[in-house]
């Protein structure tokens, strides 16, 4: 009996070291409600006295509101948190979905630098430090805004959103690390209800332990300062559906009662005493993720592995050893070295008609995709077979077949399955109270696919 005691408590203790990670993130963007200054300095000083850094992901124009105002207080309080980006108007037409769904990969790529980088540089100026994290307003996402991300600096995308999803945890997507899409563990008490708390709370321990016993995780709880002194969004009240009206006539949401907000405070801060409690859990900021989370891209695996493994439909590759997006396999199926390149541009269809080329053939299409990926640093939406077309999924699968002597080359059909990972319902997805009434980023969801090339778990170190 003794024995057991004493291998139920190492169990328990092991369980109990089990890295489980919350990350508190704000949304810090309401520029038109004065009091929400006064929320956003109270919630960055009660956390500070809890020792509890969080994430204030903070819009440019409200960065410079708060100068207007002369808020230093507000700024040095956050200053004592990681600051993080959310873009420079946030509700302001065209919000980044409306104007990247008018480009390509590239030229929205650098659309979305020319929009946003004032408002990172402002944030820089304040501060004095880059943001850790970017993520969009709303549900408005676009694909090309990774690679401009890349360019100012910034390593996390940090939102939620149902866009591109991997099992509830963060994932690598376009080079950035991604903790987006943790739908079942997105904890937010509502500030509404105290008496719902205690059974929240019964749940947030349960997710905990679940995570506990995968070997750890990461649970996201976010806000926005305004919900605790507003019963409205600012913007919902302006620019709702593709309005834009000017400064002048901006009318200010209507705000909550001083005995609403204190619940809310008391609500709140119930909910980050638990957890602070909670054996093994462990509050971090964005600027963190990169220190608890590898991309274990590092060890070669033996290409008769990645190819069978492309043989079976290309996705991305994962075992105890490493894990590898479907461009980090074909990376080392063509022998090139290890390195982020980015997904198509656009997507074709194989033209080839025929289903055995010749050997030289398929290796001057082996050839012309590799000078493609060096001179570009991205994958090439496909191949040319003299004058026909033979599609990137195509090429990888008859690449993985192909054992590299035989005089001729079977053409092989590749199904993309890292692609069933991005939304196909972009009408609900993009469904955000700013974005015009027949809003449809068909278009951002088709990149975002073509992207899913860089898709990988991301793991705990």
């Amino acid at each position: 009996m003794a024995r057991f005691a004493i291998l139920f408590c190492l169990l328990a203790g092991q369980l109990a070291a089990q890295p489980v990670y919350v990350t508190l993130w704000f949304d810090t963007e309401d520029y038109v409600e004065p009091s929400d200054d006064e929320a956003t300095l109270r919630l960055a000083r009660d956390l500070t006295a809890l020792g509890v850094r969080a994430t204030f992901k903070v819009v440019g124009e409200k960065a410079r509101v708060l100068e207007q105002r002369k808020r230093q207080d507000v700024i040095r309080a956050l200053a004592a948190h990681d600051i993080g980006y959310h873009s420079n108007y946030h509700s302001f037409q065209p919000t980044p979905a409306v104007y990247m769904n008018g480009y390509g990969l590239l030229d929205g790529a650098r659309e979305f630098e020319r929009r946003e980088l004032p408002g990172v540089r402002d944030i820089e100026r304040i501060w004095g430090v880059t943001p850790s994290s970017y993520g969009q307003p709303g549900s408005s996402w676009g694909p090309q805004s990774n690679i401009a991300l890349r360019r100012m600096g910034i390593p996390v995308y940090l939102d939620e959103g149902s866009h591109v999803t991997l099992r509830d945890q963060p994932f690598f997507y376009g080079g950035l690390l991604y903790v987006f899409g943790i739908g079942r563990y997105v904890f937010r008490p509502s500030l509404e209800d105290e008496a719902a708390l205690t059974p929240y709370l019964a749940r947030f321990d349960a997710a905990a332990a679940e995570l506990r016993a995968k070997g750890g995780g990461l649970i996201s709880s976010y806000y926005h300062p305004n919900e605790w002194v507003t019963t409205e969004f600012w913007d919902g009240v302006n620019f709702s559906r593709g309005a834009f009206p000017e400064r002048a006539d901006w009318k200010r949401p209507k705000t909550r009662t001083p005995e609403a907000t204190e619940r809310a405070f008391r609500i709140f801060r119930r909910y980050v005493e638990h957890a602070l409690k909670v054996p093994g859990v462990r509050f971090i900021t964005a600027r963190e993720f990169h220190q608890i989370y590898a991309s274990r891209e590092g060890a070669a695996v033996d290409r008769p592995r990645l190819a069978a493994h492309f043989q079976h439909g290309i996705n991305f590759y994962e075992s105890p050893e490493t894990d590898l997006s479907a461009a980090e396999v074909l990376l080392q199926l063509l022998g090139l070295p290890a390195q982020h390149v980015d997904g198509p541009s656009q997507r074709w269809q194989t033209s080839v008609t025929a289903g055995v080329i010749t050997r030289a053939q398929f290796d001057r299409a082996r050839e012309d995709v590799v000078s493609y990926i060096r001179f570009n640093r991205m994958l090439p939406p496909g191949t040319w077979v003299a004058t026909g077309r033979l599609s990137l999924p195509d090429f990888a699968a008859t690449l993985a077949f192909d054992d590299g002597r035989s005089p001729s080359v079977t053409i092989h059909k590749g199904a993309p399955l890292f692609e069933k990972q991005v939304s196909t319902e972009p009408k609900r997805h993009f469904n955000w109270v700013i974005h015009p009434e027949d809003f449809d980023g068909s278009a951002l969801h088709e990149l975002g696919r073509l992207q899913a090339w860089t898709l990988k778990p991301a793991r705990l170190r």
